[in-house]
């Protein structure tokens, strides 16, 4: 009876610990699916099969679990979403299930589950566009509160992201179903407009933010990756448009759009040493500690994300230098893979252990 009686107390702990956990889920969980597919996609890239399909794996696992998890607290816990899209913050992190579930889906084109990677497209249009205007809505237009200028942080590039993620699915998918290109092509050539333009809007505002209020070294974090990630992924987009098949929006657009690429790429490295920078200004200089939270996976995508734009881009415009920076970068973007998974394994250890002896 004792044995039974604290078998029970142990799982209605752990029930309860699980509970908590998914009503204060954040909305930006997915950034760890982005990070670990783009991951595989790049050891893809380089010829690394074996590897890839371990790390995809991963990305795939995590996300089935992930998307249990956010239904479930959709449908258990709606005030606590709610509460979520009212903060600036944390609102637009809400669209990392929008790039996750796209960042999947280039997953399974790699094995050859076309059908599936279709679906995955359908369903993340449909979130990309109930969330495109939600989000904004809630978080900014809608509040009583101003200034909102003083909460916005490097998570709304994450609307960027999602975007072109769209426009990357799409140009990827059309060449294996010709009967759709035309919807395909419209949509990968929308998608990467309507992202570019919102990189604008989102690099104005964090710009106003960055001038009108102090600069503290708890406001710089890692969400702040995300600005040189969306134009990465905006690389891929476009060197992938480029090179999708005849197209009436395709036609208008191949010169305009591979001519961005290369800008965009020559800006996203440009960024990479201020992000340094103000990272070791953080953290070195500030002292603020370097503790695992899920806000690092924000900073692994950004990295995946360049190694894989210089490779896409250098096979897009015929330039070789760009391919070689793209494969020796993927060497820091796995890198930096292995510590953050690392380090949350061993929080997520640390943390059933004090369960464990509580």
């Amino acid at each position: 009876m004792s044995g039974t009686a604290t078998t029970t107390r142990i799982s209605g702990r752990a029930l309860g610990a699980l509970k908590r956990n998914v009503a204060s889920l954040p909305p930006s969980c997915f950034a760890v699916v982005m990070a670990s597919g783009i991951v595989s996609v790049g050891a893809y890239q380089l010829g690394f099969h074996g590897p890839a399909q371990v790390v995809m794996g991963f990305a795939l696992a995590v996300y089935a679990v992930l998307v249990v998890l956010t239904a479930w607290r959709v449908i258990a816990y709606p005030q606590r979403v709610l509460e979520d899209l009212h903060v600036p913050a944390r609102a637009f992190g809400f669209f990392t299930g929008v790039a996750g579930t796209n960042v999947v889906a280039v997953c399974l084109i790699a094995l050859g589950e076309t059908v599936p990677a279709a679906l995955l497209l359908a369903a993340s249009g449909v979130g990309w566009l109930l969330l495109g205007y939600v989000v904004p809505w809630f978080a900014v237009l809608g509040r009583a509160e101003r200034p909102v200028l003083a909460l916005t942080n490097g998570s709304w590039f994450i609307w960027v992201v999602a975007a072109q993620s769209m426009a990357v699915v799409s140009a990827t998918l059309e060449p294996l179903y010709p009967q759709a290109r035309q919807v395909l092509s419209v949509t990968a050539v929308m998608c990467w407009s309507i992202g570019l333009v919102l990189y604008c809007a989102c690099a104005v505002f964090l710009s106003l933010r960055l001038l009108v209020y102090p600069l503290t070294p708890e406001t710089i974090d890692a969400p702040y990756w995300v600005a040189m990630g969306s134009l990465a992924i905006s690389v891929v987009a476009g060197a992938l448009i480029v090179e999708m098949d005849s197209a009436p929006m395709v036609d208008a657009t191949r010169g305009l759009v591979g001519g961005m690429a290369v800008v965009l790429w020559c800006f996203a490295t440009w960024l990479i040493p201020v992000l340094v920078a103000l990272g070791v200004w953080r953290h070195a200089v500030k002292r603020v500690p370097l503790r695992y939270d899920a806000s690092l996976w924000s900073i692994v995508f950004p990295l995946g994300m360049y190694a894989v734009a210089g490779m896409y881009l250098g096979r897009a415009n015929h330039l070789p230098l760009l391919t070689e920076v793209g494969r020796w970068f993927y060497w820091v973007a796995a890198a930096a893979w292995v510590l953050t998974l690392a380090a949350m394994l061993g929080r997520g250890a640390r943390g059933v252990f004090a369960r464990g002896r509580g």
